[in-house]
């Protein structure tokens, strides 16, 4: 707001009582506006969030509230509750997640040169309505007692002869295994990702296993050779334990790269602050955030100039695969019917 000086000193003093009273009321409004809390429907666990949200509120004022629950879950709840709907963002993991939120139309667009400049075009919704804050990278986990590097290439790779009964996987009903094969069927058509997925299949060493921490334990304990994972999960458990006989390779790097998806955001349809939640949305992208994010969560920043906490960079540099994720997004149900068709349970 511009103030003329040399009228505001031409003023008689009720014209300069009511410019004050005018102004305090402004300034009132702004200060109100600005306190005004936040609420925040999460997937992310609790401490793999506040942190973060806590250091926003020390620098900005503004309290932020959270409600944790599965993704679907919060998908629902937001359809559901409708204009009445206490959540002004929408935090969740992968972008399948997303991408349904956006197309049940539960999730506003937003306009905004900021988050345009650090989310990568790939890593956000064409129409503004949801961008990622953290970047996971879906690989292979090994067992380095047993397996050297050179043996070890493709995902296709590991649907071979040279896998039978070394493999290790999480449960097909996890929604990254499905937008891992969503982005296969994208980039190599259905038959070459249901042919992958029916080796991968008959390579079990045991039953399918609920989460990629016991995949990963599995593969250090001996109960197989290798599985599929999210890096994180890896990275917490050498966190815990350096000397734990498991690495991180990152297959298909002469092709097209290796999986990547996100966690991210995006701005209630019927937010009751949502100019709150979209400067929420840019301090979390800015590079302190995203360092800090990558430190508490284990999680590639989106920002390029933000730093990668160095467990990570330990894993090594890699390609990874640039698939429009709203184009996982789509194909999930696909998915899904393959995995299901191909023994993958």
């Amino acid at each position: 707001m511009r103030i003329n000086i040399i009228k505001v000193l031409s003023l008689d003093l009720d014209d300069m009582r009511r410019l004050l009273i005018c102004m305090a009321g402004l300034l009132a409004g702004l200060a109100a506006h600005a306190a005004e809390p936040l609420v925040v429907y999460s997937a992310q666990k609790e401490p793999s969030i506040r942190p973060l949200l806590d250091r926003y509120t020390a620098e900005t004022g503004v309290e932020v509230q959270l409600l944790v629950d599965q993704g679907p879950v919060l998908v629902e709840r937001l359809a559901a509750e409708g204009e009445n709907t206490r959540a002004d963002l929408l935090l969740t993991v992968d972008a399948g997640n997303l991408w349904l939120a956006a197309e049940r139309g539960l999730l506003a667009t937003v306009d905004s040169p900021t988050l345009v400049a650090r989310v990568p075009a790939n890593l956000r919704d064409a129409q503004g309505r949801w961008f990622a804050i953290s970047r996971r990278v879906r690989g292979i986990v090994y067992a380095t007692a047993r397996v050297q590097p050179a043996a070890l290439s493709t995902y296709a790779a590991l649907a071979g002869p040279d896998w039978k009964g070394r493999l290790c996987l999480r449960t097909s009903k996890n929604v990254y295994n499905q937008s891992l094969i969503a982005t296969r069927i994208a980039r190599m058509g259905e038959a070459d990702a249901e042919a992958m997925v029916r080796g991968w299949a008959a390579n079990l060493a045991a039953a399918p296993l609920a989460d990629d921490t016991l995949t990963a334990q599995a593969v250090a304990g001996g109960e197989c050779d290798a599985g599929v994972v999210n890096m994180y999960y890896v990275a917490r458990l050498k966190r815990a334990d350096p000397a734990l006989p498991i690495a991180m390779f990152w297959p298909d790097q002469d092709g097209a790269g290796v999986h990547q998806n996100i966690a991210g955001m995006g701005v209630a349809r019927h937010a009751k602050n949502p100019d709150g939640a979209r400067a929420l949305l840019e301090w979390i992208t800015d590079v302190p955030a995203q360092t800090e994010l990558s430190r508490l969560n284990l999680e590639y920043p989106v920002n390029a100039q933000a730093t990668t906490d160095p467990l990570l960079v330990g894993f090594g540099t890699f390609k990874a695969d640039d698939v429009d994720l709203a184009e996982t997004g789509r194909r999930q149900p696909e998915a899904v019917r393959l995995m299901d068709r191909a023994g993958w349970r």
